[in-house]
């Protein structure tokens, strides 16, 4: 199997070396893709002093959100050729010890896109502020009320996905550059009968630096989740 993960970054130097040296502790033969948006280049000095080998590293330079880093990366991964793409988070909330579980269900069960989801009753949330616990519990509240699908966690970003559901995908124009992409690539799955999946997962959060996660970006995203319920699929 051709594997690429995909991982979006913004200012995340104090936490991405540690993440990639864990990654390819574990998984020799996978390739990386870190899409950084950062407003200093700390990161890629970084990963340039680094050396890391099977990773490509690709600078914007501005701040283009998260939906459209992870959309750049789907391009890449259909031209790459890569049979399944894993997502996560730059800054170590995903645990990439349990890549191993979520591959393994995803094939086993013949899903397109399984979730490591952070409400299933074996799943964990530590060190989460309430602020955030408060909005992910509002967006996935409204999205399991307007949508109705048998998910428990529409806004995480630790999920792997096959090739044929990224090229799904790739043939929708999705506006939703924010965190609430995850929402909308969950819906059109769905609406188009792929087979989702869930995983537990304990979620930790984040060590060092701050999250990019704004209180606009909050609203918009609330507001995003709308939306998608009346766009046409």
């Amino acid at each position: 199997m051709k594997i690429l993960i995909i991982i979006p970054a913004y200012n995340e130097d104090q936490n991405i070396v540690n993440l990639i040296k864990i990654i390819q502790k574990n998984y020799l033969n996978y390739d990386i893709l870190i899409i950084d948006d950062s407003s200093n280049s700390l990161t890629k000095e970084i990963i340039e002093k680094n050396k890391f080998k099977n990773l490509e590293y690709i600078k914007r330079n501005i701040k283009m959100g998260r939906g459209n880093a992870v959309r750049f990366g789907f391009e890449y991964s259909i031209k790459k050729l890569y049979d399944f793409i894993i997502e996560m988070d730059a800054d170590c909330s995903h645990d990439p010890h349990e890549i191993k579980n979520l591959l393994e269900k995803i094939t086993k069960n013949n899903f397109d896109l399984i979730i490591g989801s952070r409400y299933l009753n074996k799943s964990k949330i530590i060190g989460w502020p309430l602020k955030r616990r408060i909005f992910s519990k509002l967006a996935n509240f409204l999205a399991r009320f307007l949508f109705g699908f048998d998910i428990t966690d529409y806004t995480n970003g630790f999920r792997i996905y096959n090739r044929k559901s990224i090229i799904e995908l790739m043939k929708y124009d999705i506006n939703n550059h924010g965190f609430i992409y995850l929402t909308e690539t969950l819906v059109i799955l769905k609406k188009k009968n792929y087979l989702v999946g869930e995983c537990s997962t304990i979620f930790i959060n984040r060590k060092h630096g701050n999250s990019s996660l704004k209180i606009n970006e909050i609203i918009n995203s609330l507001l995003g989740i709308f939306k998608i319920k009346i766009r046409k699929i």
